[in-house]
């Protein structure tokens, strides 16, 4: 199954580590899952770790970005970026993501409520959201 993560799942696995995020790390591992992403989704991933907040976890966590990168690179089925969508996200930052899971028809993680607003429209494009691995909210 292909699967898209925003961001902020992206943090749950390599950063935070969210044990409500282990069934989705030990899925990515083992190959039940094949996570897509493109070049400006790690770019976006790259300034988020420059964020204070998560500096700051980081740190306390004992990471650097370099790690949390090379997690990505070596985790993530890099593709191009996809082209826009039938749906328009209010954030345009989160329209990366929804643009690669329409065009793979890919699963897409997310908790961003501008994502999760729109749900009902993504389904029909054979595109389902969650906020969790194997989560139906």
């Amino acid at each position: 199954m292909n699967i898209v993560l925003d961001t902020n799942i992206v943090l749950d696995l390599y950063v935070f580590s969210d044990p409500a995020a282990a069934p989705l790390f030990e899925a990515l591992k083992a190959g039940r899952l094949r996570w897509l992403a493109t070049a400006p989704m790690r770019d976006e991933l790259m300034r988020v770790l420059t964020y204070p907040q998560i500096v700051k976890s980081l740190l306390h966590h004992r990471r650097g970005p370099a790690p949390v990168l090379a997690q990505f690179d070596a985790a993530a089925t890099i593709f191009a970026p996809a082209p826009k969508a039938g749906v328009t996200c209010k954030d345009p930052d989160d329209q990366k993501f929804i643009d690669l899971a329409v065009a793979q028809r890919a699963m897409l993680l997310s908790k961003d409520r501008a994502v999760l607003c729109m749900r009902k429209r993504l389904l029909t494009l054979g595109v389902p959201v969650h906020t969790g691995f194997g989560a139906q909210t």
